[in-house]
């Protein structure tokens, strides 16, 4: 038997400064946005991701494509 993964569903976080610490260094939190379609291409997802950051208000550091999959016996 062979066991696949299904991916489920897809989501694009983006890491965002939110403020700083007691040492003056940046803080960030993640503002995601599901339903991603599943199988996007990585320059796409780059791409809407850096558009995002063009209008957002605060700097932004790293860019995340999240997967959430199912193992199934088939």
């Amino acid at each position: 038997m062979a066991v696949t993964k299904v991916i489920d569903s897809t989501s694009l976080s983006i890491e965002v400064k939110s403020g700083t610490d007691e040492k003056g260094a940046a803080t960030y939190s993640k503002k995601s946005f599901a339903n991603i379609r599943n199988g996007v291409d990585e320059q796409s997802a780059y791409d809407v991701a850096e558009a995002i950051k063009a209008v957002l208000s605060e700097p932004t550091r790293t860019y995340f494509l999240n997967h959430s999959s199912e193992i199934v016996n088939a």
